[in-house]
C-alpha cells in the first residue's frame, strides 16, 4: 500500500468542530450511539426481511406476486444494509461491543463479508476517501471510470449508458467473486488484508454457507431452478442498484475532489484529514426524511465521515453544527438539496469522464 500522509499541523477546524459536537452530547446527556429510533428501525425492517422470505417459501404466490416480492425484499436487505449493518460495523450503533459484532452480522446476512468490510469501509475508504490507487470504493477501472487519473478505454465513452446494469449486478459480484477474491488472495485492492483468527475463518465460511443454503439451494427446492433464478437477479438486481445509487452520490459527484498515489509511492496531501473528508464527501437530500430514514443518514455522508463513530440518527442535528463550522472557516459543504439532484450530478460526472482525455493518464498524474 502507498504511505500516505496529510498535514494535520493545521487543524483547528476540526478541533473546534469537535469540542462543539463534543458539547451537544454533553448538554443533553445523551450517548453517541443509536437509540430508540435506531432499535425501532432494526426491528421493522429485519421483521419486514424474515416476512417476506417466509413469505416466498411457504405462501403460494403467482409469479408476479413473487417478483414485486422479491424486489421488496431486495430494497429491504439494502436498508437495513444502510441502517442496521452499517452502523453495527462502525461500532456507533451500540455501546455493548458484542451487540455491534453481532449486528454487523447482518452483512453476511446479505452475502457478504463484515469481516473484509470493516477493513475496506471503515480504514481504507474513511482515511483515503476519493485516492486513486488506494480507496477501493473507487477502484472499478476498465470497466468504469471514477476519476481522472485511471486509465480511459474506448468503451468509457459510452459509460453513462451502462452504469446501471453495471450497479445492478455489483452485489452479486461482491457476494461471489469480491469476498472470495480477498479472503484467498488477501489483499483488499492494494492494501494487505488483515490477519484473519480461526474464528474469522470459521465465520466466514459457515456464513457463506449458510446464505448459499437459504439463498440458492432452499428457493431451488421450493420453486424449481427457472423461478428462482428469476426471483434471485430481481432481488439483486433492486439491492445493487439501491445500494451502488447512495453510495455514489456521496463521492463520485460534481465540485468532489480526487487524489491520485501510484503504488508504494509516498505521498503527503497538503491539508488537514478533515478538510479532505470535507472536499471529497457530499451530502443530499438533507430534508427528506422518508430518504434519510431508507438510506440510514447516509445523505449526510459529511457528518458521518467526520464522524463516523455517532449513530447516523444524529447526523441531522449535527449537521447544523458541521454547516456554520464550514461557514466559519471558507471551507466547502457540498450538498443536493433533492436526490434526483445528486443522480443527475453523478452521470454528468460519469459523462464528463467517459470523454477522451486530451492528456494521458501518465500526464495527468505527474501533474
Amino acid at each position: 500500500m502507498a504511505k500516505i500522509t496529510f498535514s494535520n499541523s493545521n487543524n483547528e477546524f476540526y478541533h473546534e468542530l469537535k469540542a462543539e459536537v463534543d458539547q451537544y452530547f454533553q448538554e443533553r446527556n445523551l450517548k453517541r450511539t443509536g437509540d430508540w429510533r435506531l432499535f425501532s428501525k432494526t426491528i421493522i425492517l429485519v421483521g419486514l426481511a424474515i416476512a417476506i422470505y417466509a413469505l416466498l417459501i411457504f405462501v403460494p404466490l403467482s409469479g408476479w406476486q413473487a417478483l414485486l416480492l422479491c424486489m421488496l425484499m431486495g430494497f429491504i436487505l439494502a436498508s437495513i444494509g444502510f441502517g442496521v449493518m452499517h452502523d453495527a460495523n462502525h461500532g456507533s450503533y451500540s455501546s455493548i461491543p458484542r451487540l455491534n459484532d453481532l449486528l454487523g452480522l447482518s452483512a453476511n446476512a446479505m452475502g457478504a463479508s463484515s469481516f473484509f468490510w470493516r477493513q475496506k469501509h471503515n480504514i481504507i475508504h474513511h482515511t483515503y476517501t476519493n485516492v486513486d490507487g488506494v480507496d477501493d470504493d473507487i477502484a472499478k477501472s476498465p470497466i468504469i471510470r471514477q476519476c481522472v487519473t485511471q486509465k480511459w478505454v474506448p468503451a468509457h465513452k459510452v459509460q453513462h449508458l451502462y452504469l446501471l446494469p453495471i450497479y445492478a449486478m455489483s452485489s452479486i459480484f461482491w457476494i461471489f467473486f469480491m469476498d472470495f477474491t480477498k479472503y484467498f488472495t488477501r489483499r483488499i485492492y492494494t492494501t494487505a488484508a488483515w490477519k484473519m483468527t480461526a474464528k474469522n475463518h470459521i465465520i466466514f465460511w459457515i456464513t457463506k454457507i449458510m446464505y448459499f443454503s437459504f439463498y440458492m439451494v432452499l428457493p431451488i427446492l421450493v420453486w424449481g431452478f427457472g423461478p428462482w433464478l428469476l426471483g434471485f437477479l430481481t432481488l439483486h438486481v433492486t439491492m445493487g442498484l439501491t445500494l451502488s445509487l447512495v453510495f455514489q452520490l456521496a463521492h463520485v459527484v460534481e465540485n468532489t475532489e480526487f487524489e491520485h498515489v501510484a503504488l508504494d509511492e509516498s505521498k503527503n496531501i497538503e491539508m488537514a484529514w478533515a478538510e479532505f473528508q470535507l472536499r471529497t464527501t457530499a451530502n443530499f437530500a438533507m430534508n427528506n426524511k422518508v430518504i434519510s430514514w431508507f438510506v440510514g443518514g447516509l445523505n449526510y455522508q459529511i457528518e458521518h465521515h467526520l464522524f463516523p463513530k455517532i449513530s447516523h440518527v444524529f447526523y441531522p442535528a449535527i449537521s447544523k453544527i458541521v454547516m456554520a463550522k464550514c461557514e466559519a472557516y471558507n471551507l466547502p459543504y457540498n450538498q443536493y438539496p433533492t436526490m434526483m439532484e445528486a443522480l443527475a450530478s453523478h452521470f454528468r460526472v460519469m459523462k464528463f469522464l467517459g470523454k477522451k482525455p486530451v492528456f494521458t493518464n501518465q500526464q495527468v498524474q505527474a501533474a
